[in-house]
């Protein structure tokens, strides 16, 4: 017998693990076209000199970081209190790389942010429900 009894806010979790999923999975997909497409180069000339992106090098990234959202977002559907933990550090640290990106992609990063707190706080208020409820 668990010691949370299950309510109605149990979806905020399932709330919280589904937006991490389809994060992890169009994470994944700018990975694979990142890696895939022609031409792996990024170039900006800035004040300082040329800057070099290694565009495949960031598909890369974004394509592993892609599969462990995925992967977290089903065990917190499993009620997993590892995956909790991990997905609010994620979640935190993809807030404040979004306020990095203010200035780059307004909107976009505050949609993103607005998730992120969402997120959060299903995470973190409502969290333990989502073991009772599996």
């Amino acid at each position: 017998m668990s010691d949370t009894a299950t309510t109605g806010w149990v979806g905020w979790g399932w709330f919280a693990a589904i937006v991490i999923i389809i994060a992890g999975v169009i994470d994944a997909l700018y990975g694979l076209v990142a890696i895939l497409m022609p031409g792996s180069a990024y170039f900006v000339l800035g004040e300082g000199g040329l800057l070099l992106f290694d565009v495949a090098g960031w598909g890369w990234w974004h394509l592993v970081f892609g599969v462990v959202l995925i992967l977290v977002g089903l065990a917190l559907i499993a009620g997993a209190t590892w995956a909790r933990v991990v997905a609010i550090i994620l979640v935190a640290f993809n807030g404040v790389s979004q306020l990095a990106l203010l200035p780059v992609q307004p909107w976009w990063s505050l949609i993103v942010l607005t998730l992120d707190i969402l997120v959060l706080y299903a995470l973190t208020v409502h969290g333990k429900e989502l073991k009772a409820a599996s």
